[in-house]
């Protein structure tokens, strides 16, 4: 009848020293991300490609449209979130392409840790990276499309935010699903983008409401939908990281 001790797979039995305690599975998530901010920060360039690229969307964007005519609410938010996602998808290539370029997916594979851990650990990183960009070019598109902004920063950093991590955690995950392909960075968006409309959709509409300076009460479902996309994604990606890194 049933399986030996002796016939598990090295695959479970790998699962199973990777259990951590709460603090030492905290300690991974951190140095992941540690990890990949001290990598792009040596080297600057990734950095510097995702601000140029995401003020290259924003001036394109003020030639195309007469904002003198054209109130910055009803197209910022849509505008603001074009760059910051492009933003994201180039931060998600480059991040995995570093894993794959110098065989470190293999690892990982080998590493006794949780590799949910290594997961949100690429997931900081890459909200961090977008919340750089955003914190950029907000103030930059607010002189650019020269808007009077409500002043409500505490409820605009939490909607971005939010929002980021929805994206980052859905971006994440995909990104290590096409880590292994030779096209790999040409296979993320397309894998990427619909499964993202639900989160994209919420973010822009939250941000547009926001920038209106509308009540709270008109965008809470928005809010909720954001809450509720980052929390599945996050669960099922926990659960579902370790065979998306080995697939």
């Amino acid at each position: 009848g049933g399986r030996s001790r002796d016939a598990v797979p090295d695959r479970d039995v790998r699962r199973g020293a990777g259990v951590l305690t709460p603090m030492g599975y905290l300690r991974v998530v951190l140095l992941v991300a540690g990890k990949d901010l001290r990598t792009e920060l040596r080297s600057r360039e990734q950095i510097v490609t995702l601000l140029f690229f995401s003020l290259l969307v924003l001036v394109v964007f003020n030639f195309a449209f007469d904002f003198t005519v054209i109130d910055f609410v009803t197209l910022g938010a849509g505008i603001l979130w074009v760059a910051f996602i492009f933003s994201g998808v180039l931060a998600l290539n480059h991040s995995f392409q570093i894993e794959r370029e110098e065989d470190r997916i293999q690892g990982i594979l080998l590493a006794p840790i949780d590799r949910s851990a290594f997961y949100l650990g690429k997931v900081v990183a890459t909200v961090l990276f977008m919340g750089l960009v955003e914190a950029i070019l907000v103030p930059v598109s607010v002189l650019m499309f020269n808007f009077q902004f409500s002043g409500r920063i505490g409820i605009t950093l939490g909607v971005l935010l939010l929002n980021t991590i929805g994206f980052a955690a859905v971006g994440t995950l995909f990104a290590a699903i096409t880590t292994q392909p030779r096209r790999g960075e040409l296979l993320l968006p397309l894998l990427l983008f619909p499964a993202a409309v639900p989160i994209a959709l919420a973010a822009v509409k939250t941000t547009s409401h926001v920038l209106a300076g509308r009540p709270f009460a008109r965008y809470a479902s928005w809010i909720g939908l954001s809450a509720a996309y980052d929390v599945i994604f996050l669960s099922a990606a926990v659960l579902l990281f370790d065979y998306a890194l080995e697939e």
